[in-house]
């Protein structure tokens, strides 16, 4: 089944180009296209795909807080957010509002479509330079709720950079089952990404990041 994608940009030729890079590939399938934030909020709510690629600068409602609100009400939505320029604060602020990655618009057609698929199958891949920046910004949660021995064994996988399926496969149990623990861990920790659950397993020691 191919992966739902949604693209946010308000550059029609920006647009025009993803769609024509991701039309290429068979497993992907581009569902809508937004010019800005809030029209990315209305097509998520009424399409729900398994991805928007988020460009940051938007009016209306900018890419950031089109992203918190998309994981907020659209747990199984994933955002990878579009950029210009990787900016230190941009990147930051995208992770803690929930986006699952980052990718600079000039990225490779192929490495742009090795990411989608890989932020619907739930894995977390940051470079050693992005993880140290992030862990330096992305303050782990204070006060948050224990997990349990399961829901800590699948966070330290979500950190090694595992996807649902290789998580359920390793530990025997259903992908569903996967999914239910990833929302739980979310919701203890108080974070609305993967990205940050793993960055927060990075910085209380349970394991290191997986480089890509």
């Amino acid at each position: 089944m191919a992966v739902r994608v949604l693209i946010a940009d308000d550059h029609a030729v920006v647009r025009q180009g993803l769609r024509m890079f991701l039309a290429l590939d068979d497993e992907l399938e581009v569902v809508a296209e937004a010019a800005d934030g809030e029209e990315a909020l209305r097509l998520a709510r009424q399409l729900r795909p398994d991805v928007v690629l988020m460009d940051l600068l938007m009016p209306r409602m900018d890419g950031i807080a089109a992203t918190a609100a998309i994981r907020a009400e659209l747990p199984d939505t994933e955002v990878i957010a579009l950029t210009s320029v990787l900016e230190n604060r941009s990147v930051v602020q995208a992770v803690k509002a929930g986006a699952i990655g980052y990718l600079l618009k000039d990225t490779q057609a192929e490495e742009l479509c090795r990411a989608i698929k890989a932020a619907a199958a739930g894995q977390v891949q940051l470079s050693p330079e992005a993880a140290a920046r992030l862990m330096r910004e992305v303050l782990a949660p204070e006060g948050a709720e224990p997990l349990t021995e399961r829901e800590t064994e699948v966070l330290r996988l979500i950190a090694q950079g595992l996807a649902n399926k290789e998580i359920a496969h390793r530990l025997g149990i259903a992908e569903k089952t996967v999914k239910s623990h990833v929302s739980a861990i979310l919701a203890k920790l108080g974070v609305q990404s993967r990205t940050q659950a793993a960055l927060y397993a990075a910085q209380i020691g349970m394991t290191e990041l997986r480089r890509p």
